[in-house]
């Protein structure tokens, strides 16, 4: 092999190889593997909506999940903030506020996007955004927005970042 040839297939090898390692939002068969099929959250265990689940992966490869839950069997105070699950194996930023790798609850309520632990105490909560020119709402989507990504549900979303 000449040496032309040898530089073409380490460019090829590079390209692959940086290909794997970018961030992307997940594939319905990603989310299938990673996503749980009930969640636990203040006492008790919901089923989680497969059809209503999002995800990404960041470059180093750590999943960041989310989804809407069955909130029916929660209390009224619950139901009105609790909507869905995040998991996330990387540290996450929302507009200043930061979430360490773990496992929470969220809602989107009043204008805010508020994230809770698993005991339902609010751990903080940050101004949603609206988003009039979306085509087509679903209950919950996730989109790459440059370096960082869009929570939606419905027109209503938070921009987070993943380390």
């Amino acid at each position: 092999m000449n040496c032309r040839s040898k530089s073409m297939w380490l460019m090829v090898l590079l390209a692959l190889a940086c290909g794997q390692l970018s961030a992307q939002v997940l594939g319905a068969d990603a989310l299938k593997k990673a996503v749980p099929s009930s969640f636990f959250f203040a006492g008790q265990s919901a089923p989680v909506q497969m059809r209503n689940s999002v995800g990404l992966k960041n470059a180093a490869g750590k999943l960041v999940l989310a989804g809407l839950v069955d909130a029916s069997g929660y209390s009224t105070a619950i139901q009105e903030k609790y909507q869905g699950f995040l998991i996330t194996e990387t540290k996450l930023s929302f507009d200043g506020a930061t979430l360490d790798p773990g496992a929470y609850g969220f809602g989107f309520k009043d204008g805010k996007f508020v994230v809770m632990n698993v005991a339902s105490t609010d751990l903080f909560s940050v101004a949603s955004q609206n988003d009039e020119q979306l085509k087509r709402p679903v209950p919950l989507k996730m989109e790459k927005d440059g370096a960082a990504y869009r929570l939606y549900a419905g027109r209503k979303y938070v921009v987070l970042k993943a380390d």
